[in-house]
């Protein structure tokens, strides 16, 4: 309408001039020039409009189409999945987790062969001794050490090494302390595990939430798009209110677009830690505004001293590495080894029969016992039972640097994480509040805008804050639930 309006005023002013210099025939030469000009004005503005709805019109949804796996879930309903299902299916599935725990198993067993090693152990054992004979001229044979050219030997042996490392019980305690090590090792994996579940359950939720965000935020600004260019249409706005609606229009659609494949990508990222058979047929449930009230700090405190796995793995390493040494010593100090059998051990394979060796004492016994006592005292190894002290002791100091070190750093990780914990807390309230003005805001803006008072800027600023606000408000959701995920990685659930 400006250009018409222009064009018509300087069809007129023309037309002044001449009347004023020229004549009658020049007058209605000139006319004609007015009359031309006003059919310009009319047609202008319709062509323009005719042009404009000729040009194809941004469509209100997205023309991405994403790629999704196939797969026999894809006819049923999907799985609907809480975050504890999450954590109970990823437990079945992630091998740390799985490697951690099968090493407890490991040292369970371990502890069950240290414990039973103090124990007597009792073999039985059947035997035929078969000697060369000499012709009947001697009755036991070419071997002086067999009583008769047929020896049976049927024994049941109770064996005992009476060690000090033994009486002490040193090897049973390091494997009381290897087990439990290997159960604080598999906590932690196990907790870990809940951190990386919480992130990415929730990470889906956020990008579901980012996703509809986008979806309002593209519909806001195709309303606005198709208000400005009706707007124009009826020469109540200018032509750049809708040349800005329509650039916002395709950056939201844009950032739809984006918001959707973050979504997917979320989704098929979650289904590979969740599911056996990749399975994406799922949804999750949206429970991001009941998150659990932080704990006081004492009580957290007092929690991570007695349930952090961390500091459990690292007075266990020290605790064995004390073991060491004391069983490196103790090596030092003599072995007493008692065997008991029982049994016969005789010519012929019965309780009772002759001697080869003393056939004129008839019919003798053969059941009986015999007992075998060994003590071994280290003489010389040429110092290795006095380096293998040596290196334990130099393991032991590792452990216990190792040891001071964790102490000092869990200290500090449990004070920043919970630091961490109440900024993210604020911060989600404070994204609350933010998301919520910004909603008024665009409210608000966009009554102005249709009342005359407000510039077009001012309605795509609004919009923007709004998106970027309500994403912020989802950031700072899931931020607080992985910081408390994090947090329990030292406490424990709470």
């Amino acid at each position: 309408m400006g250009h018409s309006f222009g064009l018509l005023g300087f069809a007129l002013s023309s037309v002044r001039l001449d009347v004023r210099s020229s004549g009658p025939f020049k007058s209605i030469g000139r006319f004609s020039v007015l009359v031309l000009g006003l059919a310009v004005a009319a047609i202008f503005p319709t062509s323009r409009a005719a042009a404009q709805a000729t040009s194809p019109a941004p469509s209100g949804e997205s023309d991405v189409q994403l790629l999704q796996p196939s797969g026999p879930g894809q006819a049923t309903p999907p799985t609907t999945v809480t975050l504890q299902d999450a954590l109970e299916r990823a437990r079945k599935l992630d091998p740390t987790l799985l490697g951690a725990v099968s090493d407890a198993s490991s040292a369970r067993e371990d502890r069950l062969q240290a414990r039973n090693a103090m124990l007597p152990a009792v073999t039985a054992t059947t035997q035929y001794l078969g000697t060369q004979g000499n012709g009947g001229r001697v009755s036991d044979g070419r071997f002086v050490t067999n009583d008769g050219i047929h020896v049976y030997r049927a024994w049941g042996v109770l064996h005992q090494d009476l060690s000090p490392a033994l009486l002490m019980g040193t090897a049973y305690t390091r494997a009381k302390a290897a087990e439990a090590q290997a159960n604080a090792k598999s906590e932690i994996a196990r907790r870990g595990l809940a951190v990386t579940v919480t992130k990415n359950y929730y990470g889906l939720v956020v990008a579901q939430r980012k996703y509809a965000t986008a979806q309002a935020g593209l519909d806001q600004a195709k309303r606005f798009m198709d208000i400005t260019q009706g707007a124009e249409r009826q020469g109540q706005a200018p032509h750049s209110d809708a040349v800005k609606a329509e650039i916002q229009y395709r950056i939201q659609k844009q950032a739809f677009d984006e918001a959707k494949f973050a979504m997917e990508d979320t989704r098929l990222g979650l289904a590979v830690i969740l599911f056996p058979d990749f399975n994406e047929n799922f949804s999750v449930v949206d429970d991001l505004d009941s998150a659990p009230a932080l704990p006081p700090f004492p009580e957290i405190q007092a929690m991570a001293e007695k349930q952090n796995p961390d500091m459990r793995v690292a007075l266990e390493t020290a605790r064995e590495a004390d073991l060491d040494v004391k069983s490196a010593k103790t090596a030092f100090l003599p072995t007493l080894t008692v065997e008991t059998d029982y049994g016969i051990e005789a010519n012929c394979f019965a309780l009772h029969c002759a001697r080869a060796s003393f056939p004129e004492a008839g019919v003798l016994p053969n059941l009986g016992y015999f007992l075998t006592a060994a003590l071994t005292v280290p003489v010389w190894d040429w110092g290795t039972l006095r380096s293998k002290v040596h290196q334990a002791e130099y393991k032991q100091q590792s452990a216990k640097a190792a040891l001071s070190q964790s102490q000092r750093m869990h200290i500090s990780e449990l004070y920043a994480t919970y630091d961490e914990a109440i900024v993210s807390r604020s911060a989600l309230e404070e994204s609350r509040i933010t998301a919520e003005l910004a909603a008024e805001s665009l409210r608000l803006t966009n009554l102005r805008y249709q009342a005359g008072a407000s510039p077009a800027t001012e309605v795509v600023d609004a919009e923007t804050a709004l998106v970027t606000a309500r994403n912020a408000y989802a950031d700072a959701q899931v931020r607080y639930r992985t910081i408390l995920a994090t947090l329990q990685t030292f406490t424990g659930s709470f």
